[in-house]
């Protein structure tokens, strides 16, 4: 008779960040968001991604929450989400995992748990750089995201129209998933 050793299930839970947490949470973003780019370009450009003045604008907007994602209440990453509570169109502007924790499920519980936290949201959107192809099929193979827009030099973001920081010159996909 063969034993089958069942995997222990893994709990992921969201909580706030608290105002005390910011720096930290900044810094795990940071180098989440590094290691994509350090796969594809080689080297990070000058400056943090995103951008601290990026992130800065993200975080304080109206309507945004700060989220960790938690897995067994250990921090494994976090989210940057913005509701509204008229239209229930609501964004995933941030969204990272420790690389240390990529492959084990985790993102798409995170993703669900997301979800279930804001039951009225009729519309999400999210946006991704162009390389990120991870990301790309986590958005649409796992979590049910259509891709609706590409933005380049040729069709800027009408919200971004600057220069990203990106390397790959800024290119990004839209992505939205109707609820």
């Amino acid at each position: 008779m063969v034993k089958i050793k069942k995997m222990q299930e893994t709990q992921v839970t969201l909580a706030r960040v608290d105002s005390r947490d910011l720096p930290d949470f900044k810094t795990e973003m940071e180098a989440a968001f590094a290691v994509a780019v350090i796969e594809e370009f080689g080297s990070l450009p000058d400056g943090s991604i995103p951008s601290g003045s990026d992130l800065d604008q993200s975080i304080t907007a109206p309507g945004t929450l700060l989220l960790h994602i938690l897995c067994d209440g250990r921090r494994v990453g976090g989210a940057v989400v913005v509701i509204d509570e008229v239209t229930n169109r609501n964004a995933l502007d941030l969204f990272f995992l420790s690389p240390r924790e990529h492959g084990r499920g985790l993102g798409f519980q995170a993703w669900t748990a997301i979800e279930r936290m804001f039951p009225k949201t009729v519309v999400w959107q999210t946006h991704t750089p162009y390389f990120e192809k991870r990301n790309i099929h986590f958005y649409v193979n796992k979590c049910g995201f259509k891709i609706v827009e590409f933005f380049s030099a040729r069709h800027p973001d009408p919200h971004f129209p600057g220069p990203s920081g990106l390397p790959g010159g800024g290119e990004m996909f839209r992505f939205e998933k109707i609820m």
